[in-house]
């Protein structure tokens, strides 16, 4: 039956190719129930060490014994949360090389265990269960860091999604400010118009009464007259009274105060049958066509002001097109859900008649007072300014409301929108905008001769999260000390130049009593120390080193460790 991955990952392999060390290790191992392989060879080793393992013992010979490269490589591309403990079982050999080749052991393959054979089985098996107890603080931490990382990316998803909504809703706000300023906007024109409307049609309704009353004596007076003379002198008076009632009619137009027969008609059939007048109207200089909606559909309007309104449109589209031109006379069906309609007319269906030229524009000068009665850009005599505000006037008495869309030196597109015979109410959608370590900050200084060890010891504390400095020798810790109050903690080797661990920690705590220290040293040698406090030995693990200085540091709080132990770059485990 195949092992389990974790069953894989908390065995430990064994290397020593030579002798019985192997069968040995494997024996003692079992006493302790630790699971167990043997490996044949560095091909062999490395192979399981993929598979998966908790801790390596090898008898330091195995490394001569083929090339190492694969094996420094693995190392080398470990997870950031993995320090994979190797124990190397050495010789007595003193001899340079040997301890030059021990040193590159060590600088290698990183956390290493150095065990002098022969050692009996209590020294192996205690070694063996602190790298055990090393590995798998380590898998705590790449616990820690996967559930870690899989909040992350929950918020990540909760944070996109929110993001999300509220692009949604500023989306829709932006919608509704651009609309509510285009309401405004036509608000505020419809309430001039209506103004200007009001006060129209009080002077038209009263200017028509006496147009009326003029019209008619004149009628009687020809009727009665004989006189040729006179005659052509009322003749002349009346065909001026008839365009003062023209004017007059429009402005009643404009002021939405006329009557209205309003009907169903088919805008398309209008247009055709206004093609021979259009075409004596406007001259041989302007290119007339037209594009008629095929199934369009029925309009509510009076037939006879429509035609007014098709012709006064064409007239002002020609004496924009001085050189000549095309026009255009297109109809459409407009439904309810169409964007692009005037913001002012009402919910429902539209049928629509647009007249559109090539001529010279206008601008947004222009464009604002178009509407207005008596506005003109004509040469005085050339007209009355009355011809878009009776189209803007017939429209809105209708029910349905103009649309100018122009641009200088492009020409002008004039749309008249007219009630469908049979509208629909407006489905109205809405939609409703949805709905969010502890780390040490203790300052540790690393006191060593040995730059390798100090470099060691200030890696590991600063995985561990606190800010590192570190010193070369005893007096150099006493200078720096000198120079720095922030100082948390001292981890001071023992055995220096010139001044040892000892006496440096004596001189710092004269300036700085009650200053927490911490030796680290292979041997307490002739100081009297008592190991069991204040010294971490070397080799030391990261969670050796780490418990040792949580339990100086925060005393009693030695649970907390690896509550900290979690400043480590993300990594996948993969043993």
């Amino acid at each position: 039956m195949a092992a389990s991955p974790e069953e894989l990952a908390d065995r430990i392999i064994v290397l020593a190719p030579i002798g019985r060390d192997a069968p040995a290790a494997a024996h003692h191992l079992a006493e302790s129930k630790l699971a167990c392989v043997i490996c044949a060879d560095l091909d062999d080793f490395n192979t399981k060490l993929s598979e998966g393992a908790a801790a390596a013992l090898v008898t330091e010979e195995a490394f001569l014994r083929g090339s190492t490269r694969a094996l420094e490589e693995w190392v080398a591309t470990q997870p950031a949360w993995s320090d994979f403990p190797f124990i190397v079982l050495t010789s007595r050999a003193t001899s340079p090389a040997a301890h030059a080749y021990r040193l590159r052991l060590l600088e290698s393959l990183g956390n290493v265990s150095l065990l002098e054979r022969p050692l009996n089985a209590v020294t192996l098996m205690s070694t063996v269960r602190a790298a055990l107890r090393a590995r798998r603080r380590q898998y705590e931490v790449q616990d820690h860091l996967l559930d870690r990382e899989t909040s992350a990316a929950q918020l990540e998803d909760l944070v996109r999604e929110r993001t999300a909504q509220l692009e949604t809703a500023n989306d829709q706000l932006r919608k509704q400010i651009t609309e509510r300023r285009q309401a405004e906007a036509a608000l505020q024109q419809a309430q001039k118009m209506e103004v200007i409307g009001q006060m129209t049609g009080g002077v038209a309704h009263d200017f028509n009464n006496l147009l009326t009353a003029v019209l008619g004596n004149l009628e009687l007076a020809l009727r009665r007259g004989t006189d040729d003379g006179i005659r052509r002198y009322l003749e002349g008076a009346t065909h001026a009274a008839q365009r003062g009632a023209k004017i007059t009619s429009q402005l009643l137009a404009f002021s939405r105060t006329q009557r209205l027969q309003s009907e169903p008609i088919d805008l398309n059939s209008v247009v055709t049958r206004m093609g021979d007048l259009l075409f004596r109207t406007i001259g041989a200089t302007v290119r007339i066509e037209t594009i008629l909606e095929k199934n369009l559909w029925q309009a509510t309007a009076d037939r006879s002001q429509i035609e007014s309104v098709i012709l006064n449109l064409a007239v002002n589209a020609r004496d924009a097109m001085p050189n000549g031109g095309r026009l255009t006379i297109s109809t459409a069906n407009i439904p309810r859900d169409e964007q692009n309609k005037p913001v002012e007319l009402a919910a429902g269906d539209y049928v629509a008649v647009c007249v559109s030229d090539t001529g010279t524009g206008m601008t947004d000068e222009v464009l604002r007072k178009a509407f207005e009665p008596f506005f003109t850009t004509k040469p005085v005599g050339s007209g009355t300014g009355l011809g878009l505000s009776q189209v803007y006037g017939i429209a809105k008495q209708t029910g349905g409301g103009v649309s100018i869309a122009t641009k200088i030196g492009e020409g002008t597109k004039v749309t008249v929108y007219l009630p469908r015979t049979r509208a629909r109410p407006v489905l109205q959608t809405s939609e409703a905008p949805g709905a969010p370590l502890r780390r040490h900050d203790a300052t540790i200084l690393v006191v060593d001769d040995d730059p390798d060890v100090r470099g060691l010891a200030i890696s590991s504390l600063e995985t561990l999260g606190y800010r590192v400095f570190g010193a070369d020798g005893g007096r150099a810790a006493i200078d720096f000390m000198g120079r720095n109050a922030s100082i948390d903690l001292v981890l001071i080797d023992i055995a220096m130049p010139e001044i040892n661990g000892v006496e440096a920690v004596q001189a710092i705590l004269k300036e700085r009593p009650g200053l927490p220290f911490l030796y680290m040293t292979g041997y307490v040698g002739p100081t009297k120390l008592d190991p069991s406090e204040r010294v971490v030995k070397k080799p030391f693990t990261l969670a050796e080193l780490a418990a040792k200085v949580e339990e100086v540091l925060f005393p009693g709080g030695a649970s907390r460790l690896f509550n900290n132990v979690i400043t480590m770059k993300p990594g996948a485990r993969t043993n």
